[in-house]
């Protein structure tokens, strides 16, 4: 897909707001530690099953999609149910005809794949109950590799501002203001090295995102790309 301007981005995505959305949807963690687990597996089982009952042709009703990492390595595969927010945890392929037949079609919880009757959601878990999540707030809620779903999650209103109103030097200046650091352990300012790039000599800049997970058990950079590529660029 190619837009020309950010007049085209905002008219599609008017045209995504008035789209019909999935009644229920399956969510699947994709992260390295769930997929490690099988997570690829239960996802390949649940779609085969939704196959089997002939469910794949209505993506209106439901849909089956794989998400960037949850964060819960240990419990997993992880399988999220949206809207009713139900938190499935070591989940393994022969769990596929329950969770289709019980929770796809008819909305119910299996329970012994949850925390318990008091822990159904994932908000209500202990894990996750003290977190805000900024940068990583569309894991878990969008397919990183269905760019529709990260612009219905105002994906690209920083870039289509800072290429229709703003300019480099604005965008530059405002990056400064905020105090924007990295969050190694030098804690570098954002805005020295965005100005940097942009006064570099030469007609073509390249900027590169260091991923490189220097400190032990640091998942954070891997987690962002693969989980939502696009809030990178």
């Amino acid at each position: 897909m190619r837009f020309s301007d950010p007049a085209a981005v905002q008219a599609y995505k008017t045209q995504l707001a008035v789209r019909p959305e999935a009644r229920r949807r399956l969510w699947v963690c994709g992260g390295t530690g769930c997929l490690a687990g099988g997570g690829r597996e239960v996802y390949a089982a649940l779609i085969a099953e939704a196959e089997k009952r002939g469910l794949m042709a209505d993506q209106v009703s439901w849909r089956i999609d794989l998400s960037g990492c949850r964060g819960l390595c240990e419990r997993g595969p992880l399988v999220e149910v949206m809207p009713e927010g139900y938190f499935y945890q070591k989940v393994r392929p022969g769990d596929a005809e329950e969770i289709v037949s019980v929770t796809l079609l008819d909305g119910r919880p299996v329970e012994r794949l949850t925390s318990g009757s008091c822990h159904l959601e994932a908000h209500t878990l202990p894990f996750f109950q003290p977190q805000t999540r900024l940068i990583m707030a569309r894991l878990g809620r969008t397919d990183p590799e269905d760019l529709d779903d990260y612009l219905k999650t105002d994906g690209y209103a920083a870039l289509t501002l800072a290429l229709d109103s703003l300019g480099s030097e604005e965008v530059c200046r405002r990056i400064e203001d905020s105090g924007l650091r990295g969050r190694g352990g030098g804690g570098f300012e954002a805005g020295r090295k965005w100005r940097s790039c942009r006064e570099a000599p030469g007609p073509v800049k390249y900027v590169l995102a260091n991923g490189d997970e220097g400190d032990p058990g640091a998942f954070m950079n891997r987690s962002l790309m693969e989980g939502d590529p696009q809030a990178i660029i």
